[in-house]
């Protein structure tokens, strides 16, 4: 797909105007189906000036959250196509309402799911999704009380009103708000949406002279579940009308659960009535996972693996102990260590070893990247080779300095992002081309002397992974 984009973008510099539809589609490519349908797509192509375009939106509200959050990278796309272009300009251009359209609420399905959601062009809902169920929640000691907590609560609606729970990015708050909403939506009436997408549609309802509809809608339901609510934040008339839909649902009976990044009496900008309610309910927090529960992760996750793809996923034992330990931010990294590592062994055809992996992951684990720096290198070469610096950096050319010197060059291209003069410079002051002969001549090498692989890998675990290179 990028190829095409590059090949268009070729093409359409050299007509007279902007193709505005190969920039949404890079836009859509880019930032994703949701956003582009939330956002993105109402956006028109009005004119073209000679270094801006003017473009369209309905309502200004559409305006300033585009402004805010992804104009940089319309512009970057836009620039892609026509360098000349260096600014975006907007119109106010409301588009007639159409009495017909999908835009309008529309009352709950009567389907086998009984999952209401919003018939919107902007607001593509997506249904609760099977696959994150209480079945395949993995449980330990930071997560047991959460789950134990929405658990109860999808056998016994209101035995918790409201349910607050909060945590880290990639703890698993949404797989838990969905595993409830995946129980409950067989004899109730369920409503999944985030805080951010109930902003937008109840925006949408004020331009369009619709709140009757929109307070209607969202409080004929039997469980409402909000993720992200800390979005919310200084959105005064949302919270208002938030707030009164929620007593209007806790009056009903009908549940409420919240997920958040941190607890009630912490949320900022947030009317203080609201916190009271949320806090008066069960607040309930994930911690980070600890060393078992990752393990258990680890072990699963690959399990899974295996079920799809039989005799394809063998990692050792030393592989998952390392990402298991190292890898403590979050769930989410966890399972993203998980498949990078397995895609790297798809890729290449064989599995990586402890080196690879940390090459692999490099970005994921608990290092100063920054630290590894060319004199790092130069060091650690020179120790593992027994030479010293000042011989390594010399001009002499004897075959006991001449590899690793070739050696230390070849790793300072590969782990840090120096530049071919910048890395000349830091080794005597050496050309350029000299840089390119030294690591061309390494990965010759490394095809036919497995010892030159030993040693690369030795040096490449050493420096991205030594006591005195850890935070």
């Amino acid at each position: 797909m990028n190829n095409s984009f590059k090949n268009q973008s070729i093409n359409n510099s050299k007509s007279e105007k902007l193709d505005w539809s190969l920039i949404q589609a890079e836009m859509k490519n880019k930032l994703g189906l949701e956003i582009y349908e939330s956002w993105l797509k109402k956006i028109n192509f009005v004119e073209e000036f000679s270094n801006y375009i003017l473009l369209s939106v309905p309502t200004r509200f559409i305006r300033d959250w585009i402004t805010s959050r992804y104009l940089d990278q319309i512009l970057q796309s836009i620039k892609n196509y026509k360098k000349e272009i260096i600014r975006i300009e907007f119109k106010i251009i409301e588009t007639k309402k159409n009495e017909n359209s999908e835009n309008n609420f529309q009352p709950f399905e009567k389907n086998n799911e009984n999952v209401s959601f919003i018939k919107d062009s902007f607001l593509q809902y997506n249904r609760i999704d099977p696959n994150k169920r209480f079945e395949n929640f993995i449980t330990g000691s930071s997560n047991k009380l959460a789950y134990e907590a929405s658990l109860k609560v999808s056998e016994n609606v209101s035995h918790y009103n409201p349910l607050y729970i909060y945590g880290g990015v990639g703890m698993g708050k949404t797989h838990l708000l969905n595993s409830i909403g995946f129980e409950l939506k067989k004899s109730n009436k369920v409503m999944f949406i985030s805080a951010e997408r109930f902003m937008y549609q109840f925006v949408k309802s004020i331009k369009a002279n619709e709140m009757v509809k929109f307070k209607e809608y969202f409080r004929n339901t039997d469980i409402l579940l909000i993720d992200d609510i800390q979005f919310m934040n200084g959105k005064e008339a949302m919270q208002e009308e938030f707030f009164h839909t929620f007593n209007a649902l806790l009056d009903k009976g009908s549940q409420i659960i919240v997920s958040a990044d941190r607890a009630p009496n912490k949320l900022s900008r947030i009317q203080e009535r609201i916190k009271s309610r949320f806090s008066g309910g069960l607040v309930v927090d994930i911690q980070k996972p600890d060393h078992e529960l990752r393990k258990k992760i680890v072990e699963n996750k690959i399990e899974e693996l295996n079920n799809l793809y039989p005799d394809q996923i063998k990692i050792s034992n030393d592989i998952k102990d390392f990402i298991s330990n190292e890898i403590t931010a979050s769930v989410r990294e966890l399972v993203g260590a998980i498949n990078r590592t397995i895609s790297f062994s798809r890729i290449y055809n064989k599995m990586p070893n402890l080196s690879e992996t940390k090459i692999v992951l490099k970005d994921l684990l608990n290092l100063a990247e920054n630290k590894v720096t060319i004199d790092l290198i130069q060091t650690l070469v020179c120790k593992f080779f027994k030479i010293s610096k000042n011989e390594m950096l010399s001009s002499r050319r004897s075959r006991y300095l001449v590899r690793p010197r070739q050696t230390a060059i070849y790793l300072t291209k590969i782990l840090t992002s120096k530049s071919l003069p910048e890395i000349g410079r830091e080794f005597s002051n050496r050309d350029h081309t000299t840089i390119i002969h030294s690591v061309k001549t390494i990965e010759k090498l490394k095809e036919k002397d497995p010892e030159m692989v030993d040693n690369i890998n030795k040096l490449k675990n050493q420096i991205l992974y030594n006591k005195e290179n850890e935070i």
